[in-house]
């Protein structure tokens, strides 16, 4: 059986549209193109914004912090087991260096689920390059909450500012108590 030219043709272009459009499907999830970066730092300022109206010391922390890693909203969840997850940006003299997921899992007895923004400064250049190279950094127990949960804030005074990292937890509606970031981990995405 012979192929005329006119079906070879046919043939080619259609392979050649097939493969146009596996180009296309692999490049739709790459990033590249998207508005999720904007949508992070849009974010981000209006949750800045919002701590410095509620807790107006954080305003003075961070003047003096070197970075501020800005998590607008983590959601939380759980049913014997839970998890977190959230987005957001690193900001180095107010400009967004690098973007970051977050993730937090836990066992026990819990039922619920509750969303909040949270806000890391790191006070040092040492803690804030840390960070930064790690490939994943889990918040431990040693960090230094800046907001209590009966609702007032500390004072920003020497002994604080001189912690590596302070953290800042805060509800969207309020402030969540108990606030804890320990066991959180933090990595590098791109949006």
């Amino acid at each position: 059986m012979s192929i005329s030219p006119s079906n070879r043709l046919t043939r080619r272009g259609f392979t050649l549209a097939a493969l146009a459009g596996v180009s296309m499907t692999a490049a739709c999830g790459n990033g590249v193109g998207n508005s999720n970066a904007a949508k992070i730092d849009a974010r981000v300022d209006a949750t800045l914004n919002e701590m410095y109206a509620l807790y107006p010391n954080t305003v003075t922390l961070s003047q003096k912090a070197t970075g501020l890693l800005v998590m607008p909203l983590v959601t939380e969840a759980g049913f014997w087991f839970g998890g977190a997850f959230g987005r957001g940006a690193l900001r180095v003299n107010g400009v967004t260096v690098d973007y970051y997921s977050t993730t937090k899992a836990s066992a026990g007895l819990q039922i619920g689920a509750q969303q909040y923004a949270h806000v890391l400064f790191f006070m040092t250049d040492a803690a804030l390059a840390d960070f930064r190279r790690s490939s994943g950094w889990a918040a431990g127990g040693d960090l230094e909450y800046v907001i209590r949960d009966v609702g007032d804030s500390l004072a920003t005074d020497t002994t604080i500012l001189r912690t590596p990292v302070l953290a800042a937890v805060f509800g969207r509606a309020g402030l969540r108590v108990g606030a804890t970031l320990e066991g959180t981990k933090y990595t590098r995405i791109i949006p």
